[in-house]
């Protein structure tokens, strides 16, 4: 016989499993329709956002740019940028998410394929600095929109689902950019101009698909079911309760708050030494090895699809033991040892082994890193958060590009600029230690305040 206590249990683990199936079931449909539409969004505009590495080894040429011209317009974009990015931000809120970003993408892609019309250092400086305006907010902006539709535990995997788009966009450009170079000539362009023109393109046809694809939040999701979108808002409004800079926050607050300006700090470092890596990669890896552009293209794409893989894996164990921490300093670590090891080998294997690693920890820790802001912001104060955050991470774009062609122009090599990599590197591995305490500290106060209001 059934007492009533055992019916009650029975039903509430009924309803626990029900709420589980439903829950599963709305992730589930979020992660199939939206990340892959962000991914490839994404992927073009890190492609068009940094084709200009491969374009440099017949643009430079073709144009009589000096490494420091050439790393100074890079890094123009970046300035262009951080500028943006806040305001952009606040206009996504405005505006509609799906609206921002299909602006922000068809702006892009049209400025980016202009890049074929350069001829002079001001003409190369300007343009790059009107691509940076027009794609600031994109990134943050996606980060703030996964906010509304994953809850906090799974947000890392969210992350790297749509952030492993860089390392394959990077494959892909590698992949494709011989043979786009090889079409110089060709109705009388140049294959630097191909490049441009064929990379910059697809984004801006890209902006239709945003539009249609991307709801404004779960509520607008004509394929949840009312259980669903009900099992979203529930979660997401618990993770907003829990957040330090919740719901009912200010931009202000959020843009005062120490914790936005320490995670900012820790991006800014990790991207001066990947930005400063990646915009010489070409040049580095065929300086070293002695290939062609093609074989040197196939190469950045091996390297990019092992980024790939440390992604999802670093990313899925940081969701699954809810460690964020140790899955951000120890790939920082990694980065300083491989720039300093590349930078004295003589051996091209190690030289090649020592970037490529540095690559792969630099990609693997952005799924863990990207999830550790949502710890304690939510809502508006996310979006202008996250928004700050990025506009100070930004500036890495220009301070790392121009750092190794100021190098390059003065030693005639890129050791000295590798070995400027390691500093940054072991300041972001301090920061995020510096972070992490702040962050126990905030969650003890809260605890001890929580014990007195029920005392």
């Amino acid at each position: 016989m059934s007492t009533a206590g055992g019916s009650i249990d029975a039903g509430l683990s009924g309803a626990s499993a029900d709420a589980d199936a439903i829950g599963a079931a709305a992730l589930r449909k979020a992660s199939l329709r939206l990340l892959p539409v962000i991914a490839v969004g994404y992927g073009l505009a890190f492609m068009d956002r940094i084709n200009i590495s491969f374009a440099s080894l017949q643009m430079n040429r073709d144009l009589h740019f000096s490494a420091s011209v050439y790393g100074f317009g890079a890094g123009l974009f970046f300035i262009g940028y951080a500028l943006c990015e806040v305001p952009s931000n606040l206009m996504l809120l405005r505006f509609g998410a799906k609206r921002w970003l299909a602006r922000i993408m068809l702006t892009w892609g049209l400025l980016a394929a202009a890049m074929m019309f350069v001829r002079t250092p001001l003409e190369f400086n300007a343009l790059r600095f009107l691509l940076g305006i027009a794609e600031a907010g994109f990134y943050p902006g996606v980060i703030y929109y996964l906010t509304l539709w994953f809850p906090a535990r799974m947000r890392a995997r969210a992350v790297s689902r749509f952030y492993i788009a860089l390392p394959l966009s990077s494959a892909a450009m590698g992949s494709v950019a011989g043979w786009l170079l090889g079409l110089s000539g060709r109705l009388g362009l140049a294959g630097w101009q191909w490049l441009f023109l064929l990379e910059g393109l697809p984004a801006a046809a890209f902006s239709l698909v945003i539009l249609k694809m991307l709801p404004d939040g779960p509520a607008k999701a004509t394929w949840l079911t009312a259980e669903e979108k009900s099992w979203l808002e529930r979660k997401l409004k618990a993770d907003g309760e829990k957040a330090h800079l919740g719901h009912g926050a200010g931009v202000m607050e959020a843009l005062l708050e120490p914790k936005v300006w320490m995670i900012g700090a820790y991006f800014l470092f990790t991207l001066t030494t990947n930005y400063a890596y990646g915009f010489s990669a070409p040049a580095i890896l065929q300086g070293a090895t002695g290939w062609s552009v093609t074989n040197v293209g196939y190469l950045v794409a091996a390297i990019g699809l092992a980024g790939a893989a440390g992604m999802l894996v670093n990313s899925a164990h940081s969701d699954r033991t809810g460690e964020r921490t140790l899955h951000c300093i120890v790939p920082c670590l990694v980065m300083a040892a491989g720039y300093l090891t590349a930078s004295y080998a003589k051996e091209p294997w190690l030289i090649v082994a020592a970037l490529a690693a540095s690559y792969v920890a630099f990609v693997a820790m952005l799924g863990p890193a990207n999830a550790v802001p949502m710890q304690f912001l939510a809502g508006r104060a996310a979006a202008a958060g996250i928004a700050a955050m990025n506009t100070i991470t930004m500036f890495s774009g220009f301070i790392g590009p121009y750092w190794m062609g100021v190098m390059k122009d003065r030693t005639g090599s890129y050791d000295l600029g590798l070995r400027g990599l390691v500093a940054p590197a072991l300041l972001a591995a301090g920061t995020m230690v510096a972070l992490t305490r702040n962050l126990a500290r905030r969650r003890v106060g809260a605890g001890a305040e929580l014990a007195e209001e029920t005392a």
